[in-house]
């Protein structure tokens, strides 16, 4: 069994899908690794430290060649894997909604995509899930990134020539990055707040230290979807939201969104109105900046002025964090492929619900339900 990590290719992208911990845990499974020349330099991983956890480190096409299990942050072309062996499996995100014809090559090249992205989110499921480890350090970054950003401290501060105030922190949606955020700008000294369309979060807002701020007694306010992700809310409840929102977020210094909907555009949450109703220096991180957007005129990597608020948000907010960011990556696709590991085919052997939910292409067709629908 001989597994391939190449070097990322999409720009911006400064993860790797390997580290030379996960390097030696899959060689103590029975594999053999490959890893391609400076695969790892963005993430602050040295070829030697590679070929110290065991691994042959070579060109692309060398470490690529006979390989039946290929790694990747982003799914690579399909033409770099021409050498792989004959039905190989890639394990990456692989965007399925949006680079439907990228899958539609893999099918094609007789290759067998396995889409991180659509790993179910059930219990044992969880150490597996690239989502959410991925989402936790962007929902950090992006509060540090606002503070950073922000032309005034977080905490209250005492001082013999006055008080200075507490920044008032806004988080929109709360999920995995939502909460993270709710707790780095917690630990910054900010007093902060957070809003969801699920009423089941309102208890985890507050087991953080913040306020949730919920509409109540409208119909659609559970927006609860499958997996635990959101869905898009009643017309009604959408109206009301807006009208709360746009009277807290009046108030806010920072305001980070959060909120995606697998397989549609981000929802629009922050209008030109609201964030002209907002103090001149405020900031707001759309972390749906690259799914279309949350906030009405943020764009990708560029920090945007409209009235005096400052907008900004990353194409790519994990890799930013190249090198945990990575860690916590490669730690998931050893953690997804190990719990199947058949010791006596010398390989991983994937169940039916995990195996059919991940699985894009087989045999030279795309399977998924969720793209053949």
């Amino acid at each position: 069994m001989r597994l391939a990590i190449l070097k990322e290719r999409a720009s911006g992208e400064t993860r790797v899908a390997a580290t030379p911990e996960t390097v030696k845990k899959f060689i103590a499974l029975g594999a053999s690794v490959a890893v391609e020349e400076g695969a790892g330099v963005s993430a602050s991983i040295t070829d030697e430290a590679y070929r110290e956890a065991g691994a042959e480190v070579g060109p692309a096409a060398v470490a690529v060649k006979g390989a039946d299990i290929v790694l990747g942050v982003q799914a690579p072309d399909p033409a770099l894997l021409a050498g792989a062996a004959s039905g190989a499996w890639v394990a990456a995100t692989f965007d399925p909604f949006g680079q439907k014809q990228r899958v539609e090559a893999y099918a094609g090249a007789g290759l067998e995509a396995l889409s991180m992205e659509f790993m179910p989110r059930i219990t044992r499921a969880q150490s597996m899930d690239v989502l959410s480890s991925q989402s936790n350090l962007a929902g950090y970054k992006a509060v540090i990134t606002a503070a950073d950003e922000y032309g005034r401290a977080f905490p209250m501060m005492m001082t013999a020539a006055g008080t200075v105030q507490a920044a008032r922190v806004f988080i929109m949606g709360v999920g995995v990055a939502g909460l993270q955020a709710i707790a780095t700008a917690k630990r910054l000294g900010a007093q902060v707040s957070a809003t969801d369309v699920r009423s089941a979060t309102k208890e985890q807002i507050q087991s953080l230290g913040a306020k949730p701020i919920f509409v109540e007694n409208v119909a659609g306010i559970e927006g609860e979807g499958a997996g635990g992700y959101a869905t898009e809310m009643s017309e009604e409840y959408q109206k009301a939201q807006a009208e709360l929102v746009s009277g807290h977020i009046a108030k806010q210094d920072i305001v980070i969104t959060t909120a995606l909907i697998p397989g549609r555009a981000a929802p629009r949450l922050i209008t030109d109105a609201q964030i002209a109703s907002m103090k001149p220096g405020s900031v707001i991180f759309d972390l749906a900046v690259a799914q279309g957007g949350n906030v009405e005129g943020s764009v990708a990597d560029q920090v945007v002025e409209r009235h005096g608020v400052k907008l900004m948000g990353y194409s790519n907010t994990p890799a930013h964090l190249a090198a945990d960011a990575s860690a916590l990556f490669a730690r998931n696709l050893y953690n997804f492929l190990s719990a199947f590991w058949d010791k006596e085919a010398g390989r991983p052997v994937l169940d039916e619900e995990i195996g059919t939910a991940v699985r894009l292409t087989q045999g030279g067709k795309v399977v998924n339900e969720r793209l053949l629908g």
